[in-house]
């Protein structure tokens, strides 16, 4: 399988260089050249699998000229043996065809754990294999940034600097990410926002002069098409526990950088029976407003008590657009050019959209309101993100007879501010494998946002 840019203008990469690329040369994201298929037959054979068979299954056909059978088993087994449920990614019913997907059961609390700690396997044998040592660079608006070092904290393989906003990020979130000590690991908190640090990651990988000879960067964002080949597993698990492919099953995502949701696009191009997607946002609305009023003007980024979702450059919105515009990456690289500003989607583009997504924004006020009344009517405790993702269910389901999953995107101890002012001041006790959390040492380093700074730093460190 090949991979190609979004924009045009790279060549058509492996799955093994689109991984340790990240971004393509033009600027652009990877896609498969051609999204496999599996039949409705295929499907319907999958549904007694654990998940650890089905992360084997549908990942695959990605990676099945760069990987032997026997070494994806190996990645998937270690990548999953981490997680403290048995089912993985377990499935709780709130109300009538009304789900939530756990995808917090890993060991940062967080779905990126099950993209990360794949990947951090994946890297680890990918650079064996080719005797290289590299540095990965990433940015995180919360959950990125720890579930990428637990990923690649015992790596021999790779230095990791993570950047998040200054001030921006839980306590809880900050601290996963600070008292992580290797000597391999390295926390910037810089003094700005998300988009701040995701600028200055993506201006990294496009000049990277400032590394030590034979050095180069990778990426843990979710620009890398590992992530989002990861994220369809959980998709395709849901939809069998509720009766695809007999049936549609469909899904509310808590959205910020659009890759957790581009995965469940992805899922539906696979065969699964989706017939909507919602994307469910907070304050920082610009795909709610793109996708319902065509407005994709940036406004001044919001600090939220959903923290994860305060970003206003949705990186993955471009491979979404890519396939919305015909795949002609002429169009998208001219679009890109815009994102900045006043970038406007052709009408036919906008109402291709809105057969598959709706949307649904949910200010602080109302996610407030949300937690507290999911957890009256339901007695089921949710984290700020998933609570407007369930709102945004409740909100924008299209058919009650179909199913609809809402994605718990992390544990609701990581926002305890959130969960406080909804419950009257209600104290959520750690987890035990996190449970000294608050007494661990820090270490991290409060950079200005300027990247000859961040960059001095870096190479300094290496």
């Amino acid at each position: 399988m090949k991979f190609i840019s979004t924009r045009g203008r790279a060549p058509a990469a492996s799955f093994s260089e689109v991984v340790l690329a990240g971004l393509a040369g033009d600027g652009g994201l990877y896609v498969p050249e051609e999204l496999p298929k599996f039949s409705r037959e295929e499907i319907a054979a999958m549904a007694g699998m654990d998940y650890v068979q089905l992360a084997r299954t549908v990942m695959r056909p990605f990676v099945a000229e760069d990987l032997t059978e026997e070494e994806l088993d190996g990645l998937v087994e270690r990548a999953y043996e981490t997680f403290n449920h048995k089912a993985i990614a377990p499935l709780v019913q709130l109300d009538h065809n009304l789900w939530v997907q756990e995808l917090f059961h890993g060991p940062t609390l967080a779905f990126k754990d099950f993209a990360l700690q794949f990947l951090g396997q994946l890297f680890d044998l990918l650079l064996k294999k080719r005797g290289e040592k590299v540095v990965v660079m990433g940015a995180t608006s919360g959950d990125t940034g720890s579930a990428a070092i637990e990923g690649c904290r015992h790596c021999e393989n790779i230095d990791i600097f993570i950047l998040h906003p200054h001030q921006r990020v839980s306590e809880v979130q900050r601290r996963q990410m600070t008292t992580i000590l290797s000597d391999n690991v390295y926390n910037i908190a810089l003094q700005g926002n998300f988009d701040d640090c995701q600028r200055m990651v993506k201006a990294s990988f496009a000049d990277q002069s400032f590394l030590p000879d034979g050095r180069r960067l990778v990426a843990v964002n979710s620009i890398n098409w590992a992530r989002i080949m990861a994220q369809i597993v959980y998709y395709f698990y849901a939809a069998l526990h509720l009766g695809a492919p007999a049936r549609a099953v469909n899904f509310s995502v808590p959205t910020g950088n659009f890759g957790d949701i581009f995965a469940g696009y992805l899922a539906r191009g696979m065969g699964l029976p989706v017939e909507q997607l919602i994307v469910a946002t907070n304050a920082n609305d610009i795909l709610h407003r793109c996708l319902s009023a065509n407005d994709h003007s940036r406004k001044p980024l919001q600090h939220s008590l959903s923290p994860s979702m305060d970003i206003m450059v949705s990186s993955n919105f471009e491979r979404l657009l890519f396939d919305l515009y015909g795949r002609d990456g002429n169009a998208i690289a001219e679009l890109m050019r815009h994102q900045g500003g006043e970038m406007k989607l052709a009408a036919e583009v906008v109402e291709r959209a809105a057969a598959l997504f709706s949307s649904h924004r949910v200010d602080d006020a109302g996610t407030v309101a949300a937690i507290r009344n999911i957890s009256e009517e339901t007695g089921y405790l949710a984290d700020p993100h998933t609570a407007i993702g369930i709102e945004a269910a409740r909100q924008c389901r299209r058919d009650p007879a179909q199913p609809m999953v809402c994605l718990a995107t992390a544990h609701p101890v990581k926002f305890p501010e959130a969960v406080q002012k909804a419950l009257s001041g209600q104290e959520l006790p750690l987890p035990s494998h996190l449970a000294d959390l608050f007494e661990r040492e820090e270490r991290y380093e409060v950079l200005p946002d300027d990247m000859m700074v961040v960059h001095k730093f870096m190479a300094e460190s290496l």
